[in-house]
């Protein structure tokens, strides 16, 4: 499939049936291949519903959103194929981390040499030296054995297993503990540049790594730049 170059997002505008208030209102910005951007807000500000239109989810009311220069919605199979969400709750079989990496491969066909490339871009290596039986180990029911920034990373692997350029990463809750909060900040600076990267975060925290930062509230745009000027702005934020 062709490759990324650019998402360009022009004057996108949402309301949910029922509502009287947009949920997005005339957003506009643009990500490059190799870039990391932060969407940082509170709750109800519009970074989901932002991300629900970039997945193509939801169509946009108003504006438009090229890949490549040309119309999305024409191109959502190239896109999609280039693109992993990592929620917040990694979605994870009961079954080994080998088959939890190559997700949807049947097991006689996974790629052993391919699955320990992924795990050692996302630097689970180390993890699957201290299993008992390696990555045949079983992960158990929801992953139990893994903390949450290694749970963080299987879901990374295999987006590199499977080829995936482009990773949203959905931390757009605030109850992130400090322990996960910190692997995850590690691993937005460690795939800073190999892979193009959209970090949905309610902390400033989260993504001061980022090459540009958008800040959210009622559904539009309040700020952006690069994170020195956007975490200047407000440091005592820390909800």
């Amino acid at each position: 499939s062709e490759t990324f170059q650019n998402l360009k997002m022009k004057t996108l505008s949402f309301t949910y049936p029922n509502s009287h208030q947009k949920a997005l209102n005339q957003i506009s910005l643009e990500i490059k291949a190799g870039e990391s951007i932060g969407l940082v807000g509170p709750s109800g500000s519009g970074k989901t519903t932002l991300v629900d239109i970039f997945l193509g989810l939801l169509e946009p009311e108003e504006g438009e959103i090229m890949f490549n220069g040309k119309i999305l919605g024409l191109n959502l199979y190239q896109w999609r194929s280039q693109v992993a969400y990592i929620p917040q709750e990694i979605f994870l079989i009961d079954d080994s981390l080998r088959c939890n990496v190559a997700l949807g491969i049947p097991k006689n066909e996974i790629d052993d040499s391919l699955l320990q490339i992924a795990l050692k871009k996302a630097r689970l290596l180390q993890v699957v030296e201290q299993m008992p039986l390696g990555f045949n180990t079983l992960l158990g029911e929801g992953g139990v054995r893994l903390s949450g920034g290694q749970r963080q990373r299987v879901a990374i692997a295999r987006s590199f297993y499977h080829g995936r350029n482009i990773l949203v990463m959905d931390e757009a809750t605030s109850a992130l503990d400090n322990e996960t909060e910190r692997e995850i900040i590690e691993e937005i600076k460690h795939l800073k540049g190999q892979k193009t990267l959209i970090v949905i975060a309610h902390r400033l925290n989260t993504v001061r790594h980022c090459d540009m930062i958008y800040r959210l509230d009622s559904g539009s745009i309040v700020q952006s730049g690069i994170p020195e000027k956007v975490l200047n702005f407000d440091t005592t934020e820390k909800a």
